[in-house]
């Protein structure tokens, strides 16, 4: 289920009071007992506004339909008002405590991404240059995976997808290595997905922004990409070079 747009509910909410908005009809003169309240508008308008907030109303006040509280006597739609007037406070007040506190969902901080990465793109961060800040830190994982590797003849995606190879390391092709070659499945399944996670980052990331120069990043955009590559140089970080015999 998709997150309760809170500003669009709240707009519903106020503008079902002002369609349901009721005017007080006193007692006709020299009577007693006939007052009671109209709706300022036809009953179908009514209707078909509230069909929607009872929908908005179930989601934010589960139990409004049976909750008591005072009746408003004579009061068409005097329970869906009500309901509407508490609903609309616990929204503003939901929103209010997000807008201050957060929403309490994990933050991913710059800082703890990987040197290489976070290292690299400092400056262009702080300057605003999101799109040339993911290009610098591809560069700067590539330029790390090539002196770990002692290869400059291959970059990028082919040389990592070389590098992270199930196959034996032969001359001129050393192996990057996660864990131990056991033969296991689990061997295999990491470095084919490290091998295709690395040319997925080149090749869907880092080559859109070497061609795209018009196009900027937003900065979440760009923090997510960022944090893919900072996945990337953990793995290459980590893994020891196996060279052929």
């Amino acid at each position: 289920m998709t997150q309760m747009n809170r500003e669009w509910a709240i707009s519903k909410l106020k503008s079902f009071l002002v369609t349901a908005s009721i005017t007080y009809v006193p007692s006709p003169p020299q009577s007693v007992g006939f007052a009671h309240y109209k709706l300022d508008k036809s009953k179908a308008e009514v209707q078909a506004a509230a069909q929607i907030i009872e929908q908005v109303l179930d989601r934010v006040l589960p139990g409004w339909r049976t909750a008591d509280w005072p009746e408003g006597k004579r009061q068409p739609y005097w329970r869906e008002r009500e309901a509407a007037h508490r609903a609309i406070a616990q929204l503003e007040a939901e929103q209010e405590l997000i807008e201050n506190l957060g929403s309490g969902a994990p933050q991913l901080d710059a800082a703890t991404l990987h040197p290489w990465v976070w290292g690299s793109v400092q400056g262009l961060w702080g300057s605003g240059h999101f799109r040339e800040a993911v290009g610098m830190a591809a560069k700067a994982v590539n330029a790390q995976a090539q002196a770990k590797l002692s290869r400059k003849d291959l970059s990028e995606a082919k040389l990592l997808g070389d590098a992270f190879s199930t196959k034996p390391p032969t001359d001129g092709h050393p192996r990057l290595r996660l864990g131990t070659d056991d033969g296991s499945d689990t061997f295999r399944s990491r470095h084919e997905g490290a091998g295709s996670f690395a040319r997925g980052v080149y090749s869907a990331i880092r080559n859109p922004i070497a061609h795209e120069l018009d196009h900027e990043l937003d900065e979440n955009q760009a923090l997510e990409q960022l944090a893919a590559f900072s996945i990337l140089a953990r793995w290459i970080d980590e893994a020891d070079v196996e060279t052929a015999p």
